[in-house]
């Protein structure tokens, strides 16, 4: 199985979202899997302009002349693709909705109804089959992840794949081990993210018994949020106070 990452951070560098990335790949590595995670940072892509010349005149091909040729072809070769994003808005980031909006060449420009008669445009290639979502928030609640849920739900269904499990998780500042305090639970969200990597390359998917695991505090103590609030404050006067 090939799995190909689009890491949709702005951050050139190791970000929060590559910590994700990186800990999932080597799980489906680890399991057999060839796998590469590309940083769209480092690519140069172009807005989309709408002008349709890759349903109509060049079908399949962007006139653009960027690096999205090469990354559609790493995408159409891909049995699942990981989408990796921090929250920006409350949703993806600027990028990867730039490098979606340029994923418009694999689809064509004719029609169908899908199982609920609900209208969506054809598919050009076969794969991929799967997609999973990756995410981390600064805020520690799982409830900053809502709207992406929706949002990949629906790319799922408008580009045919199956949504083959989700990795969302909050307070993302602590992936980096800043607090050596929370380093236990740390090594429990990296063997968890690591397990979803190997479960994807064995089975397709998630568990959803893996994927119930994920939704659960990333750290499980009363009053956690506004301890977390606290903090990040504290941090924040000390960085407003050296500059």
């Amino acid at each position: 199985m090939k799995i190909t990452a689009f890491n949709g951070s702005h951050k050139k560098e190791d970000s929060n979202t590559s910590i994700l990335v990186d800990w999932f790949l080597a799980g489906a590595g680890d399991a057999g899997a060839q796998v590469e995670q590309i940083k769209l940072s480092t690519c140069r892509i172009e807005r989309c302009m709408a002008c349709k010349s890759c349903w109509n005149k060049t079908p399949g091909k962007c006139v653009i002349k960027d690096d999205m040729a090469s990354l559609v072809e790493k995408f159409i070769s891909s049995d699942i693709v990981v989408f990796a994003s921090p929250v920006y808005a409350d949703n993806i980031s600027g990028l990867m909705k730039t490098f979606l909006d340029r994923l418009i060449v694999v689809g064509d420009a004719h029609w169908e109804l899908d199982d609920n008669n609900e209208s969506r445009h054809c598919r050009r290639y076969e794969k991929p089959i799967g997609l999973v979502a990756i995410s981390n928030c600064g805020y520690p609640e799982q409830s900053h992840f809502d709207t992406q849920r929706i949002f990949y739900r629906r790319l799922c269904r408008n580009m045919h794949m199956r949504l083959a499990g989700e990795i969302y998780r909050g307070a993302g500042a602590l992936l980096a081990g800043i607090v050596p305090e929370f380093s236990e639970f740390l090594k429990t969200c990296q063997k968890m993210v690591y397990a979803s990597g190997q479960q994807v390359e064995k089975n397709g998917k998630i568990s959803s018994d893996l994927q119930r695991k994920l939704e659960e505090p990333m750290i499980p103590l009363p009053d956690f949020n506004r301890r977390f609030l606290e903090k990040v404050n504290q941090m924040a006067d000390q960085i407003v106070a050296r500059n």
